[in-house]
C-alpha cells in the first residue's frame, strides 16, 4: 500500500488544473469531443430503441428542471439527464475512443453537461478543462493497467474519469474531488459479458450508468459526504480487486498536470464497435479497388485475434444479428455490408436493415480464421480479409490507415459532416441553420461566457 493513495493525488490534480495548462492539442481534443458526443446523441435519440427506456423514465421521474436529455428535448434532474444522455452518446457505438480502444467520452461528456446546465455559468474554458482532465485521466488508466478484458473498462475506468471531469465543472476542493472518487466507486462495476454475449440491451446503455454515478458522486461529495481515502491503492482497492495489482503507478503519474492526452482521441468514421473498423476498411478497399460483385465471392475469410473472436462467435447469430445492437458488434454482418454497400451508415442499422437480403447472404460466406498474431494486447489489432472467388481468383487486404484511426485521422471537416448527419437523424431533427449554430458554437466553445448556450442550441 501506498503512503499517499491515489485518489489523493488525483484530487489535487483536479482541483490545480486550468485552461491555461492546457496544449493546442489537448483544447482540440476537447472541443472536436464535445461536439462529436452530443451529435452521437442526437442521432441515437431517433436510431437506437434499446435508449427510449431510458429516456422516458428520466422523463418520468420528475424533479427539478435542471438538464436537458439531447435529441428529444424537456430538462430533468441532472443526475436523470446525465442517465440518459449517457445512454444515448454510446449506444450507436459511434462514439469516439482512445488509441487503444475503449471510450471516455460517453461518459464524462453527458456529466459535465449536465452539471454546467445545473450549476450555470460555467464558461466554455471551464468544460474544456474538465472535458481534457477526464479524457487524459481515462487514457493514463488505460495504458498503465494491465486490462484481461474481463471488466468493461469503459465503465470501471469510465466512471472514474467523468467524476474528475464533473468535479471540476463544479470546482471542488482537492480533498472533496477524492471524496468524489470515492463515493464514486459504488457506480464502478460492469464485465465484459455485457460487451461479448449476444441479446442484451446494456452493451449499448452501460455509459449512462457511469454519467449517472459521476454526477451523484460529485453531488454528494459537494454536500461534504467522505468518500475511501486507500480508494485505489488499498489491500481491497481498484488496484488489486478489479485488476489483481497489475498497474504501472509511474506511468500513470508520469507528467500529471503538465502532459493532457486528450488530443490523441480518434473519432469514428462508422457507426459500430471500433475493432471492427480495420475489417470493415479493408473489405471496402477490395471490392472498390476490384470492383468485386458480392454474388460472386465464394468465402470471406476474417481473419481473428482473440477480440474479434468474440465478435464472430456463436457464428450464426453473428451473422443474422437480432438486435441493432448486436449488429454493431457483429463482425460477420459489419463485414458483408462493407462488402455489399462499400460502407456503413446509419441507415444500415434498422430493422429492415438487419434482413436485407444481400446482407444476408454476404453474412453466410464469411468464415472467422483464428489467428492469434491479432490478438489485442493494446493497440488495436488490425484486421485480414481475404476474398474466394468463384472462379477461383485470390484476394488479400489488411486494414491499414484506417479512418478516423491515429494514421488516417478524421478532421473538422468530417466531425463537422458527421455531427450534420447525426443532427438530421434526431427524433426531433436539427434544422440547417441549428446544425451550423452548434457547430460554430463548438469551435469557439472557449469563448462562451455560459456552456448552456451550446445546449440551448441543440434542443
Amino acid at each position: 500500500m501506498q503512503d499517499i493513495d491515489l485518489s489523493v493525488i488525483l484530487g489535487e490534480h483536479v482541483a490545480r488544473a486550468r485552461f491555461e495548462h492546457l496544449s493546442e492539442g489537448a483544447i482540440e481534443g476537447a472541443r472536436k469531443t464535445i461536439l462529436d458526443t452530443v451529435g452521437v446523441c442526437l442521432a441515437a435519440s431517433g436510431q437506437e430503441p434499446a435508449a427510449r427506456a431510458v429516456v422516458d423514465l428520466a422523463r418520468e421521474s420528475g424533479g427539478r428542471e435542471e438538464s436537458t436529455i439531447l435529441g428529444f428535448g424537456g430538462r430533468v434532474p441532472a443526475m436523470m439527464a446525465a442517465l440518459a444522455n449517457g445512454a444515448l452518446a454510446h449506444c450507436l457505438d459511434y462514439d469516439d475512443q482512445t488509441p487503444w480502444g475503449q471510450h471516455a467520452a460517453s461518459s464524462l461528456v453527458p456529466a459535465t453537461l449536465a452539471l454546467a446546465e445545473r450549476r450555470g455559468g460555467v464558461s466554455g474554458r471551464d468544460l474544456l478543462t474538465a472535458v481534457a482532465i477526464g479524457q487524459d485521466l481515462f487514457n493514463r488508466m488505460r495504458v498503465a493497467i494491465d486490462w484481461r478484458k474481463d471488466w468493461n473498462f469503459s465503465t470501471v475506468g469510465g466512471v472514474f474519469s467523468a467524476t474528475a471531469a464533473a468535479a471540476a465543472v463544479l470546482r471542488l476542493p482537492a480533498d472533496r474531488v477524492a471524496n468524489a472518487l470515492g463515493i464514486a466507486s459504488m457506480q464502478c462495476a460492469g464485465t465484459a459479458e455485457v460487451l461479448n454475449a449476444t441479446g442484451s440491451d446494456l452493451r449499448a446503455l452501460y455509459a449512462g450508468f457511469s454519467a449517472k454515478g459521476a454526477v451523484l458522486a460529485c453531488s454528494l461529495a459537494e454536500r461534504g459526504t467522505s468518500g475511501v481515502p486507500t480508494l485505489f491503492e488499498g489491500q481491497f482497492g481498484i488496484m488489486n480487486m478489479y485488476f489483481g495489482g497489475r498497474y504501472d503507478r509511474g506511468s500513470m503519474l508520469d507528467g500529471l498536470g503538465e502532459r493532457f492526452t486528450g488530443g490523441l482521441t480518434l473519432y469514428k468514421r462508422w457507426p459500430c464497435v471500433g475493432t471492427a473498423h480495420s475489417h470493415i476498411h479493408a473489405m471496402i478497399e477490395l471490392v472498390t479497388e476490384h470492383d468485386l460483385v458480392p454474388d460472386d465471392i465464394a468465402e470471406i475469410r476474417v481473419h481473428v485475434g482473440d477480440y474479434h473472436q468474440l465478435m464472430s462467435e456463436p457464428i450464426e447469430a453473428r451473422r443474422a444479428p437480432d438486435t441493432l445492437v448486436d449488429a454493431k458488434f457483429s463482425l460477420p454482418f459489419l463485414v458483408a455490408v462493407a462488402a455489399v454497400k462499400r460502407d456503413v451508415q446509419l441507415a444500415d442499422f434498422t430493422r429492415d436493415a438487419l434482413r436485407d437480403p444481400a446482407v444476408m447472404d454476404a453474412a453466410r460466406k464469411v468464415i472467422p480464421v483464428i489467428d492469434p498474431a491479432l490478438d489485442w494486447k493494446q493497440d488495436l489489432p488490425p484486421g485480414r480479409i481475404e476474398l474466394l472467388m468463384n472462379d477461383g481468383r485470390r484476394f488479400c487486404r489488411v486494414g491499414k490507415n484506417v479512418p478516423g484511426n491515429a494514421d488516417s485521422p478524421m478532421t473538422w471537416t468530417d466531425i463537422v459532416r458527421k455531427f450534420g448527419d447525426c443532427a438530421r437523424s434526431a427524433a426531433i431533427p436539427v434544422t440547417y441553420d441549428r446544425i451550423e449554430r452548434v457547430v460554430s458554437l463548438a469551435q469557439t466553445i472557449e469563448t462562451l461566457p455560459d456552456v448552456t448556450e451550446l445546449v440551448r442550441a441543440v434542443s
